[in-house]
């Protein structure tokens, strides 16, 4: 037995690996992944794969990325991990400063944790104890949240979320929200065409927000993209006129930018995009350039004073993580915020969306691609077995993830959403890898479909 399948057994044997149909894992060949390079993945056998989903979402600017490992390794050599709960250190408190700075207008506080959950979880937490001191909590304690929603898997996130396959079975477990449609332009719970649906969305979510003011202690949205709800975007406007309406009736706005943070979207924050300042937003994933789990929940002095009190009076935000805070993770996150300062970034993603954008073009048309969805560098390419009815395909013909092992074949790797063939390549990406991406994808769906 060579070493490729002496360790692929160990892990038939003993790991459970997460999102994973484990029954259909145990009869597979799986890939395991050795090094990095680039924006490349190399296996043990020394394939070399374009990290076409950066590695989950995380990867901003490819592996061993200089700049990053250089900054994690100087901060190995001063400090690998102090308690953050009565203390504080360096390099966390020069990226508290750089945060605010790239933030959108408003933050003054950054409270650190580990990943996208637990800076959901704070926020909602943040948000009911802010109402209870300031007065009004005894009604302000119901979250308003779409439908489709995805903001983790810890307790409070997922009740926060909206997608049934993930969700549903924990429902015992969960707090009660109010939920309304997501505003999506491919399947329109309205039934209105994209062309001249005049926002009907906007004006529901508006009625709906202005019918429960009194309770709502705030609004929970993915802004522009709703990701694993299979890169859903919001019509131009929607975020905006959402900021507009929970200003006016008093109810917070929690931005989870955990997925479209850092350029993903085009510009640093997809709030941003529509000139919205949210009252608390949660960021993770690319905030160490995909190196280290870092995450952090940015608020206002106004939400932070109302924590402020006297010792006995337990005001305290009594919430923390053994990693808060983590040295090698700030290190890490200072250097991903000069890359974005130093090299250009956002310009080069700019460049980049304009070539995805001619090259998902020319899937306009393929039989079974029933919707293209496109913002910066986050792509949907959903695929549906009637394009006339939008009818999908059913669950045990597998397309999505057919589609991805085709796609392996051209050396990329990409993990689908159902049928949703998701591409979010990493910012540092060519334009030769984003026209090689999108031309195999158009490829294996194509091969797959004529199986």
């Amino acid at each position: 037995m060579n070493r490729t399948e002496w360790l692929r057994r160990k892990d038939r044997e003993n790991i459970w690996h997460p999102f994973t149909q484990m029954a259909d894992w145990e009869k597979e060949a799986p890939l395991i992944i050795e090094s990095g390079e680039g924006n490349t993945l190399i296996d043990t056998e020394g394939r070399r794969y374009f990290d076409g989903v950066s590695s989950l979402w995380v990867n901003l600017f490819g592996h061993r990325r200089r700049e990053i490992d250089e900054a994690i390794r100087s901060q190995l050599d001063r400090l690998a991990h102090s308690t953050f709960l009565g203390l504080s250190h360096v390099p966390a408190i020069e990226l508290s400063e750089r945060l605010l700075a790239a933030a959108p207008e408003g933050f003054s506080r950054v409270f650190y944790s580990d990943n996208g959950s637990t800076a959901m979880e704070i926020a909602i937490k943040m948000a009911l104890q802010y109402w209870q001191q300031k007065g009004g909590g005894e009604k302000k304690q119901t979250f308003m949240t779409l439908t489709e929603a995805y903001h983790g898997d810890t307790i409070g996130a997922v009740s926060a979320g909206g997608i049934d396959l993930f969700h549903k079975i924990f429902q015992p477990l969960l707090f009660i929200t109010r939920r309304i449609p997501t505003p999506h332009c491919y399947r329109c719970p309205y039934g209105r065409a994209r062309e001249s649906c005049a926002l009907v969305c906007a004006t529901r979510m508006e009625e709906e927000v202005r019918r429960h003011r009194e309770t709502i202690a705030a609004f929970i949205v993915e802004p522009l993209v709703q990701g694993a709800a299979g890169m859903l975007m919001m019509p131009e406007g929607y975020l905006a006129r959402l900021r507009e309406v929970t200003r006016e009736c008093e109810v917070l706005l929690i931005c989870d930018e955990v997925a479209t943070g850092f350029g993903r979207t085009g510009t640093m924050f997809a709030c941003g995009q529509e000139g919205v300042s949210p009252d608390i937003m949660a960021v993770a994933k690319g905030l160490t350039g995909g190196y280290l789990p870092l995450a952090a929940t940015l608020t206002t002095k106004e939400i932070y004073d109302a924590f402020l009190g006297r010792y006995e009076e337990f005001k305290a935000f009594f919430h923390g993580h053994s990693y808060t805070a983590n040295p090698l993770g700030c290190a890490a996150a200072l250097a991903t915020l000069s890359i974005f300062e130093k090299r250009g970034v956002l310009e080069h993603v700019a460049f980049l969306s304009g070539v995805m954008t001619e090259e998902l073009a020319k899937l306009e048309g393929y039989r079974c691609i029933g919707d293209i969805r496109h913002k910066g560098l986050m792509v949907g390419i959903e695929i549906v077995a009637d394009r006339k009815t939008k009818e999908p395909f059913p669950p045990e013909e597998k397309v999505g993830q057919r589609v991805v092992r085709k796609v392996r074949e051209k050396g990329i790797i990409l993990r689908p959403l159902g049928d949703v063939i998701v591409l979010m390549p990493p910012l540092s990406s060519t334009e030769d890898e984003i026209r090689h991406l999108v031309g195999s994808v158009g490829w294996a769906i194509d091969a797959v479909l004529s199986e």
